[in-house]
């Protein structure tokens, strides 16, 4: 049976702050937890500590991430986001409350006629979420 999981390369400006993105995100969502992290060591291709591979899960879901600092003609798009539907208020509230902070809100939290709470922003570490309540 295959596998597919999410990649998330912090690269560029965002380069040697997996570590930091994942204990964010870990800390925020239940059955969330940082499962391996293999750093680069002193005299190797990028900077010593940063993450050569890690692997993280988020509410259940496997990720994995890594830093990269070579220049690349590319980074995080708002074109590609992670959604997490909330089934109450004060949750979705609190995440993005959290996640906004160093963030570009791309849409307000507010009420919007496909959903009666949605916020969408590109948090500090470049990641595009969009967070909504459950359709009731």
């Amino acid at each position: 049976m295959q596998k597919i999981a999410t990649c998330l390369m912090f690269a560029g400006d965002q380069h040697g702050r997996a570590e930091k993105a994942m204990t964010l995100y870990t800390s925020v969502f239940e059955d969330s937890q940082v499962l391996s992290v293999d750093r680069y060591g002193s005299g190797e291709e990028e900077a010593e500590g940063t993450v050569r591979a890690a692997r993280f899960v988020l509410a259940g879901r496997e990720f994995l991430a890594m830093d990269s600092g070579r220049p690349h003609p590319f980074g995080f798009t708002p074109a590609m986001s992670l959604v997490v539907e909330f089934e109450r208020p004060q949750e979705l509230d609190q995440v993005f409350g959290r996640f906004s902070e160093g963030a570009t809100v791309l849409m307000e939290l507010q009420e919007y006629p496909f959903s009666r709470r949605f916020g969408w922003l590109e948090g500090r570490f470049g990641i595009s979420w969009q967070l909504s309540l459950t359709r009731a």
